[in-house]
C-alpha cells in the first residue's frame, strides 16, 4: 500500500508533539520527495552512506534522527552538504527528521527505547524541575557491579563502552542517549548509582571520580540506534507501508 506523503509527516508531527519543541534543528520534513510512500528506510544519521542505501533499498523516505540545518552552521549548499542533498533530489527521495521529539518521546523515544534495550525500569524524568533536561531516571531489577553492567551495555549494544567505575553496586541509573554527559550533575544529586550518556567529556571524569558514581558513555550512535526504529515501525503499521532500518555503523 501507499499513503501520502503528507499524511505521513502530519501524522509523525502529531505522534512525536513535535511542533511544540525550541530545537537546533527543524523537526519534520526537511526534503522534499515523490508525494506517495510504500517504503520507509530509517537509520540514525543522514549521512552519504545512509542515503546511498536508502536509494539501493528504493525507499521513497528516509527517517533519520540526525537530518540537517543544524543552528550555527553554514547555511550554504555545498561540499559534502549540495552532495547529500543533490542525491536526495535526484533520487525523489524524502528526509524526514525529528531530534529532541525524537529523544524525548514516552513511547518510541530513544531514551525510553534504551532502557527497554538495557532492562532499566524508568522511574521518572531525571529532573522534574526542569523540563530542558532530556534524560530519565530508573532502577535495575537487582544490584550489579559497575563492571558486569558495563559488560551487559556491551553485549546488547555490540560496542565496549567507557567505564569510570564508582564505589558502589548499581540500582538506581540516571540516562541521556547521545551527547546528553552535561546532564551528569543533574543525575548525581538525583541520587544515582550510575549515569550513562553517549559521549563523554573531560569534565565527566572529574563528576563521577570526586562522587563515587559510575559512569558510562555507550557511544552517541549506539544509543540513539533505538528511537528511530521505533518511530518507523509505528508509521508503518499506522499506514501498512514497509520500513527498514539500516545501521550505518559510527564509532562515536
Amino acid at each position: 500500500m501507499a499513503v501520502a506523503l503528507e499524511t505521513l509527516v502530519a501524522e509523525a508531527e502529531r505522534y512525536l508533539g513535535s511542533k511544540g519543541f525550541q530545537d537546533y534543528c527543524p523537526n519534520g520534513l526537511q526534503v522534499e520527495g515523490r508525494p506517495q510512500v510504500r517504503r520507509i528506510v530509517s537509520g540514525v544519521t543522514a549521512s552519504q552512506a545512509l542515503i546511498d542505501a536508502a536509494v539501493e533499498a528504493e525507499a521513497d523516505l528516509l527517517l533519520v534522527h540526525h537530518g540537517y540545518f543544524w543552528k550555527g552552521e553554514n547555511p550554504c549548499i555545498t561540499g559534502m552538504k549540495q552532495r547529500r542533498v543533490k542525491a536526495l533530489l535526484q533520487h525523489d527521495l524524502s528526509l524526514l527528521a525529528f531530534h529532541l521529539p525524537l529523544d524525548v518521546h514516552p513511547e518510541v523515544g530513544n531514551n525510553v527505547q534504551l532502557a527497554q534495550q538495557l532492562g532499566i525500569t524508568v522511574e521518572g524524568p531525571l529532573d522534574p524541575a526542569d523540563k530542558r533536561v532530556v534524560g530519565l531516571l530508573g532502577a535495575l531489577p537487582e544490584p550489579v557491579s559497575p563492571r558486569d553492567f558495563a559488560r551487559h551495555v556491551q553485549q546488547v549494544l555490540g560496542r565496549e563502552p567507557l567505564l569510570i567505575e564508582g564505589e558502589q553496586m548499581i540500582r538506581r541509573v540516571g540516562w541521556c542517549t547521545g551527547g546528553g554527559q552535561g546532564y551528569i550533575d543533574q543525575a548525581i544529586a538525583a541520587g544515582v548509582d550510575l549515569f550513562i550518556s553517549g559521549e563523554a567529556s573531560e569534565q565527566t571524569y572529574h563528576s563521577a571520580r570526586e562522587h563515587g558514581v559510575s559512569f558510562i558513555a555507550a557511544g552517541h550512535h549506539a544509543t540513539e540506534r533505538y528511537g528511530v526504529q521505533a518511530l518507523g515501525d509505528y508509521l508503518a503499521r499506522r499506514f501498512a507501508v514497509e520500513h527498514l532500518f539500516i545501521d550505518c555503523p559510527n564509532p562515536i
